[in-house]
């Protein structure tokens, strides 16, 4: 019977231990520096310096639900960059190299920075899980927005515009009624550290 216990015991234990810390909105989030796929640092708090929000999405070269918001990301990244939005990706994928996300961001025309994230420390410092998913933040480095894009892989059903309406309210200084919209895709492949 004691050693049932100190088993479950230890269980329980090393269940907590691989828990990621998930953000929550209103929270500060962590800083970080990562490179572009061309080798160019960014780091965060220049860019949130520099910008009126932030949007953080992690993506994926190969995850077909990624995949179909490829167009809609670019089309984020062209219409909120002109109003002060950094839109930045993240690839923190274990088997995505930095040769494959700088030949999909090419195949892609995606022109927003796409940040390769070594051994997942960002994801798992934000607690991303799944691709797409995004994280917008103020210029105080608040978490403002977490979650998906819109509601639909599929472009001709999407019904409700998360990402692109919390970004309209916190540009137009009104209060964002969605703060979190639970993202859907495939999990970030980790590399899993002690």
């Amino acid at each position: 019977m004691k050693q049932l216990m100190a088993c479950a015991l230890l269980f329980s234990t090393l269940a907590v231990a691989h828990d990621m810390k998930s953000l929550k909105v209103g929270e500060s989030v962590p800083p970080f520096a990562l490179k572009n796929y061309d080798g160019k640092e960014l780091s965060l708090p220049k860019v949130l310096k520099e910008n009126k929000l932030t949007v953080l999405m992690f993506i994926s070269t190969e995850c077909p639900v990624s995949n179909g918001y490829n167009e809609r990301m670019e089309q984020l990244y062209a219409t909120y960059s002109k109003k002060g939005v950094a839109v930045i990706g993240i690839n923190a994928n274990k088997a995505e190299d930095v040769k494959a996300i700088a030949e999909h961001a090419k195949k892609h025309g995606f022109e927003f920075p796409i940040l390769k994230d070594e051994r997942n420390k960002v994801a798992d410092q934000y607690g991303a899980q799944v691709t797409p998913e995004t994280y917008v933040l103020n210029p105080t480095g608040k978490l403002v927005y977490h979650g998906r894009i819109d509601d639909s892989r599929n472009p001709a059903k999407v019904q409700s515009h998360d990402l692109a309406d919390a970004l309209d309210k916190l540009l137009a200084g009104k209060e964002v009624t969605v703060t979190e919209a639970k993202a859907f895709g495939c999990t970030i492949k980790r590399i899993v550290t002690d």
